[in-house]
Parts: structure tokens; C-alpha cells; sequence
């Protein structure tokens, strides 16, 4: 069983119980495919960076989960052909530092700035 983080967006013109029944079918799908979802994490509805399929704005979900690698590619197939779903974004957590980070995040706990490595980058004189 591998790591995984999956953020979606949804669209911003479905009521509260039709956002809450594509969340179930995600859900749904996962479990269905030998996923263990560890946490669900509702973002609310935010503005986004730049406009997609004419919408500004989109209701996020996060979902961690553990599974197997088989499932990704039939969740990539089921998230591209829902209509409701405007963009989604799959994360794959590896090596132990990854997998702590992980953890850290499924139980709602933040990272210290001291955990987070910046990019190595040379210093401008």
C-alpha cells in the first residue's frame, strides 16, 4: 500500500447536497478499489488562480489515503470523466520523509518551517 493525496475541485454552481454526493462517489470509488482513506479534508469554496471552464471560483476537497497502485490510473479515469469536477490533482508520497510529512498532514497536524526544505539555490551577492 502506497501513500497517496488526491485535491479536487468542484464546480461552485452545485447546491451543498450535490457536492456532498460527489464527495461520497469519490469516496466511493476509492474504497471500492482497496483504497484506506486515513482523512477527508473540506477546503471550503475558494477564488482560483486563473479561470477554468469560464468558472473563478471552486470548492476544494483533500482526501489521504493508502493504496494500491493498480487504483490510481481507474481514479484518474473516473475523476477526468465526471463533469461536476473542474480540475484534480494526484499525489504520491515515497520515501520515509515523504511518508512522515503524510502522516503529519492526514492528522491535521502542520509542518514547522524548520521541516520544510527550501530549493537549493545560490545566494545573489
Amino acid at each position: 500500500m502506497k501513500h497517496y493525496e488526491v485535491l479536487f475541485i468542484l464546480k461552485p454552481t452545485l447546491t451543498e447536497e450535490e457536492v456532498n454526493t460527489k464527495l461520497e462517489f469519490v469516496k466511493e470509488v476509492l474504497t471500492k478499489n482497496g483504497a484506506e482513506i486515513e482523512t477527508v479534508v473540506p477546503m471550503g469554496t475558494r477564488k482560483l488562480a486563473y479561470k477554468i471552464k469560464k468558472y473563478e471560483r471552486g470548492t476544494y476537497f483533500v482526501i489521504y489515503f493508502k493504496a494500491p497502485p493498480k487504483l490510481i490510473a481507474e481514479l484518474e479515469r473516473v475523476l477526468r470523466i465526471t463533469e461536476e469536477i473542474i480540475r484534480f490533482l494526484i499525489v504520491k508520497y515515497e520515501n520515509k520523509k515523504e511518508i512522515a510529512a503524510w502522516e503529519k498532514l492526514s492528522h491535521g497536524i502542520k509542518q514547522s518551517k524548520k521541516e520544510i526544505k527550501p530549493l537549493d539555490t545560490p545566494e545573489i551577492q
